[in-house]
Formats: C-alpha cells, structure tokens, sequence
C-alpha cells in the first residue's frame, strides 16, 4: 500500500469518529511513520493526557503526538487476515484512549484489545 493510500484511510477514520472526540482533539497531531516491521507497536501517543492537565491554556505548548506505524499495521493485517482500513481505526482510537488518560491494562480490563 502506499503512503498516500494510508494517509486516505487514516483521514476516513479521523473523519469517522464522534464530534466529543474530534473536540477533544484540538491540541493532537496525528502522524504517520513507516516505523520498524518489528513486534506488535502499531501505535503510540506522546503528550500530556487530558486526566493530567492541570488548567485549560495549553495553547503554548508543544502539541500532543499519535504516531501510526504503517509497515507495523500492514504486517499485523497481512500475517491475521485483517482488514487495514479497521486496524487502522481500532490503532487510532487506541491511542486516543491514551490521550484521554486510559492506560492499557485498563484496555485490557474493558476487553477492548
């Protein structure tokens, strides 16, 4: 797949997600990198959650990060016959989860992954 084909796929799932979401969103860049085909990290987030955030101005602050890792995520689909275009959404709202303050074991606990 190319990069251009993922950045669409990516941009529907940003497109796809509700408006409580999206407005909680304002201060995260969401990036794309090929990133090492290596182990299972298809996503990651940088940044301060919003559990975390003391006050509201955080207009002069470096913006948050999620990283999609394309040759992670097209590795994952490949080897368990997944469909890229939802891998793609479930990495993104994964890491979202992560901005709203959720750790992974809480993911885990909820069933999500």
């Amino acid at each position: 797949m190319t990069r251009k084909e993922f950045e669409k796929l990516l941009q529907g799932a940003l497109k796809s997600l509700p408006k409580e979401f999206k407005a909680k969103l304002r201060n995260v860049d969401v990036v794309i990198k090929d990133g090492p085909a290596e182990g299972r990290v298809m996503g990651l987030y940088e940044g301060v959650t919003l559990k975390d955030r003391i006050g509201g101005d955080y207009s002069l602050i470096v913006h948050d990060r999620i990283t999609l890792f394309k040759r992670a995520i097209e590795k994952e689909c490949s080897a368990k016959g997944l469909d890229i275009r939802q891998e793609i959404r479930r990495t993104l709202l994964h890491e979202i989860a992560h901005h709203f303050g959720i750790p992974d074991n809480r993911l885990a606990d909820l069933d999500i992954y």
